[in-house]
């Protein structure tokens, strides 16, 4: 059962991804939970306690993809490729809207220290997670290939968002960059 406060949030999340950061008003989040007027505002007071409440949000999804992305052990390079291009996959496509929000609150976060400062320690609580699991797939510099991983990651999907191609095979991509690892210099 979902709590009204993830409800709220969740629909926030939509109202992001599918109308922009400008549409992101308590009344229409609402509208979109299918909950009272006001129902919002009782939980966020302001428009910057529900971005950050999205945030936070946003976070706590985007973890429990990552670890069924990791949940399958022993995890080799290959499948990992594989899994990860289908994580990308789901996020451009059928989950666009969830992509599309993380990319407002990002933009959001250019002008704002506090959700700057947030994203980065977001970034480095789930590198606790990240870096190991980059290091099991072979990497010599498990934190800096994470980092890698994350920005190829986010140019796949930006890129795939804003000028869709019907090949879009991200797993290729992860692919190339594994065995970039693990060759010898």
């Amino acid at each position: 059962m979902t709590d009204r406060r993830t409800l709220l949030l969740d629909a926030a999340i939509e109202v992001l991804g599918t109308r922009g950061l400008r549409q992101l008003t308590h009344r229409t989040v609402d509208a979109v939970a299918g909950l009272p007027e006001g129902s919002a505002s009782n939980h966020f007071r302001t428009r910057e306690a529900l971005i950050s409440g999205v945030l936070d949000r946003l976070v706590d999804r985007e973890t429990e993809l990552w670890g069924r992305l990791g949940g399958a052990q022993p995890l080799d390079a290959e499948r990992f490729a594989t899994a990860a291009g289908a994580m990308i996959t789901e996020l451009a496509g059928p989950g666009r809207a969830v992509t599309l929000a993380r990319y407002a609150i990002f933009h959001e976060a250019a002008f704002n220290p506090d959700l700057q400062r947030r994203i980065a320690e977001n970034r480095e609580r789930l590198a606790a997670w990240g870096v190991p699991l980059v290091a099991a797939l072979g990497s010599a510099e498990p934190e800096r290939h994470y980092r890698m991983l994350l920005d190829l990651i986010d140019g796949l999907l930006l890129n795939q968002l804003a000028s869709p191609t019907p090949t879009f095979d991200p797993a290729a991509t992860i692919r190339t960059l594994l065995r970039a690892w693990s060759s010898p210099r």
